[in-house]
């Protein structure tokens, strides 16, 4: 069971609204965006690069195959929880 604790250790990539504690963020980096922002190892740009303040949960098994998906333009991402609604911008340098 999920609880609002662990709900709020959650966080959103800013570029691509996928969802996860900001310690996988850390340890494993952004499944879709890892290659550019590189947050892996990096607790600043973990932190420079999601945020805690979303709105909304889509979680999604296939994407290619989902319309929701396609209305969040998420069908070519890994499958994963994301954000509906992200606010925040990501730092220049990584635009």
């Amino acid at each position: 069971m999920t609880t609002k604790a662990d709900i709020a250790k959650l966080r959103a990539c800013l570029r691509c609204q996928f969802v996860q504690r900001g310690a996988d963020f850390n340890a494993r980096g952004c499944p879709n965006c890892e290659a550019v922002l590189q947050m892996q190892g990096s607790q600043d740009t973990v932190l420079d690069c999601t945020t805690s303040n979303f709105d909304g949960l889509v979680s999604m098994i296939h994407p290619d195959q989902s319309w929701v998906a396609k209305w969040q333009h998420i069908e070519k991402r890994v499958p994963g929880l994301y954000a509906v609604k992200t606010t925040g911008r990501l730092p220049e340098q990584y635009e």
